[in-house]
């Protein structure tokens, strides 16, 4: 029996991306058969961690790392780890410290990913402090911010993150240290597992459970003073974000993998994804397709479809919508769709879905330029992801 039938649940093509309310990715077949290896077995969880410790080293060039739930996780252990270093008392008494520490975020980085990048620090007990404008930070401003109260400095790697105007990591880290503040960086769906650390960056966090495709988790990696004071917090606030001996596993495996990934192969199915959807896009008045580059450099690119909807005879929103009223669904990556257009990301496609998504690319484009597409209602789609939560009654 078909695995969405038998478990009444509903298949769903992901042109979207590594997106968690679409269960991430596909897990590598390293990654499942390890986290099936370990299960009947108990381990010592430290001496699991330390293992780990020595894989993320091998792959980032850190100090020491380890794993925990998330990344929002481990953003908030991590600031915590700033705030208390080896204290125990300190750790334990989070997420009320007796004097609340500042952690210093550019304004532009202020993003939502699913939750706020400011709650995941406030969580720790600490006190967001935002740098700039959303637009522009200035050097100034960030060395102005650094006195005695701030415990640690956020930057954040993200397409949710503003574009320009922004502090560049080397020099953000510059300022930071002249003032002895530790720099954390949320990378968490990025291929560069080096070049932050090597940036300047003290702490990285990865997603485990995105391009890695390994089970889900976040990975820490950085200095062994701070790796160190970020893993007590499982004596404290980190207790709820703890991770099992199988997702922890599972991660090691997707780590190695990655060294002997056939990148190049994945890159050639996915560009010829592209060019196949590319093609289904071509005729039709008010459509313009183009390649576009992954915003934060990974080595990717996904279908923009521009669409001015007086030619087109309907929206981008629209034309993404009628995407996900297909069988199965298909679902686009549409947040900036108020901007007039949606992208289809390739790298989450099994098996003959490129054909798939070309095929009713091509039909509903055609639908659209003939008038029968429904305009959805934006206020509705925009609070959607809210709804979501809201509508959930658990049966």
């Amino acid at each position: 029996m078909d695995f969405h039938h038998k478990y009444d649940l509903t298949e769903i093509i992901n042109v979207s991306g590594t997106m968690t309310g679409l269960g991430a990715s596909r897990i590598v077949p390293e990654a499942i058969a390890a986290s099936a290896e370990i299960m009947p077995h108990f381990v010592d969880m430290h001496a699991l961690q330390l293992q780990a410790s020595k894989v993320i080293q091998d792959l980032t060039g850190a100090e020491a790392g380890f794993m925990t739930a998330s990344v929002s996780a481990g953003l908030t252990i991590t600031v915590a780890g700033c705030m208390t270093g080896l204290d125990v008392a300190a750790a334990e008494a989070l997420p009320t410290p007796k004097t609340q520490p500042h952690v210093v975020v550019q304004a532009g980085h202020l993003c939502h990913y699913g939750g706020a990048i400011e709650q995941s620090v406030r969580l720790s007990g600490a006190r967001v402090v935002p740098i700039g404008q959303s637009t522009q930070v200035l050097d100034h401003q960030l060395a102005g911010a650094l006195d005695e109260t701030v415990a640690a400095a956020v930057f954040v790697v993200s397409h949710h993150v503003v574009e320009y105007g922004q502090i560049p990591l080397p020099r953000f880290c510059e300022i930071c240290h002249a003032a002895d503040v530790p720099v954390i960086v949320d990378a968490a769906s990025e291929y560069d597992l080096r070049g932050f650390l090597a940036a300047g960056a003290d702490l990285v966090l990865y997603s485990g459970h995105k391009f890695l495709g390994g089970p889900t988790s976040g990975i820490i990696a950085g200095r062994r003073d701070l790796v160190k004071a970020a893993y007590l917090q499982n004596l404290g606030i980190g207790r709820g974000m703890k991770i099992g001996k199988e997702s922890i596993f599972g991660t090691m495996a997707a780590l190695n993998a990655w060294k002997t990934r056939d990148h190049k192969g994945i890159r050639a199915r996915e560009t010829a994804a592209l060019a196949l959807w590319h093609k289904a896009a071509q005729g039709f008045d008010g459509i313009r397709a183009a390649l576009n580059p992954d915003v934060t450099g990974n080595p990717l690119e996904r279908l923009k479809l521009s669409v001015d909807p007086s030619k087109a005879g309907a929206t981008a929103h629209a034309i993404g919508h009628a995407l996900a009223q297909n069988t199965p669904p298909i679902i686009v990556r549409d947040h900036e769709v108020e901007l007039g257009y949606i992208q289809l990301d390739p790298c989450n496609l099994a098996d003959g879905q490129a054909q798939t998504v070309a095929d009713a690319l091509h039909k509903t484009l055609q639908n659209a330029a003939s008038g029968q597409l429904t305009e959805p209602d934006a206020t509705k789609a925009r609070n959607a992801g809210i709804q979501a939560y809201l509508d959930w009654n658990g049966g």
